[in-house]
């Protein structure tokens, strides 16, 4: 059975993968920062299965030689990989804290470079694999007062896109799922689920997963969960920036 590594398992989007591809029997490889949470998480999840897990700090410039020597030491070969980990600070841009956009900027894009490239390689010697990238409406929608996590979610949906044109006819596939509204702890860290936002066709962790994991297993590129997020998608490809930004801003508070 395939082997999957998950970044960001111990909540939300993470954790619903984590179980959803225990439950289906692939071997499944949890990554997060809290060693306790994990362990305890490998111990639910794991009874009579196949569940290691790595604790790093994707933050941590050394994170990913972390994951690939404890990989080696375990003579394992991903064959998915789901870069999942993220977290939010938002708020007007002139008022957030740049130490915190930095690290966004570290975990969402450079850690997932970094980790990409070095499971990509093992995975295009055999032929087979699928890198999988959690991205946003946001990817395609550019939000005023989330202007640093907008902007790392549309760098993930241009990553990807142009990844699944240079991995064309070599057996290994590239996925950005892109979800709106998600009742996660990430919401509640961000302090953002009691905007107009989280008001609308919020979908839980378990919801954006089960209606992701076929559309994901057939390689599809781009998926949209959720009726509502898609009509939004669409209408960013029409109306004009100065109207998105508004109505943006203004679901945000």
């Amino acid at each position: 059975m395939d082997t999957v590594l998950i970044t960001g398992t111990t909540s939300g989007i993470g954790e619903a993968f984590a179980k959803k591809f225990v439950l289906e029997g692939y071997n499944v490889i949890l990554v997060a920062r809290n060693q306790e949470k994990l362990s305890l998480q490998a111990q639910k999840l794991g009874a009579n299965k196949n569940v290691k897990y790595i604790t790093c700090d994707l933050n941590d410039e050394n994170a990913i030689n972390i994951i690939e020597q404890s990989l080696k030491e375990w003579n394992l070969t991903v064959d998915i990989l789901i870069n999942n980990a993220g977290f939010n600070e938002c708020g007007l841009f002139h008022e957030t804290s740049i130490n915190r956009e930095l690290e966004m900027v570290q975990v969402h894009i450079s850690s997932l470079i970094k980790l990409t490239k070095v499971l990509l390689k093992e995975m295009l010697k055999n032929n087979y694999g699928h890198i999988v990238n959690i991205g946003s409406t946001g990817s395609f929608i550019a939000s005023p007062s989330d202007a640093v996590y907008s902007a790392t979610k549309s760098f993930i949906l241009s990553f990807t896109n142009a990844l699944a044109g240079e991995l064309q006819g070599t057996g290994v596939k590239a996925t950005i799922i892109c979800p709106g509204a998600t009742n996660t702890k990430f919401a509640i860290k961000a302090g953002i689920e009691k905007t107009k936002l989280f008001g609308v066709a919020v979908m839980s962790a378990n919801q954006v997963v089960d209606s992701v994991y076929c559309k994901l297993l057939r390689g599809k590129r781009v998926i949209i969960p959720g009726w509502y997020n898609r009509i939004m998608v669409a209408c960013s490809k029409i109306l004009p920036v100065s109207v998105l930004n508004k109505v943006t801003l203004w679901m945000m508070q």
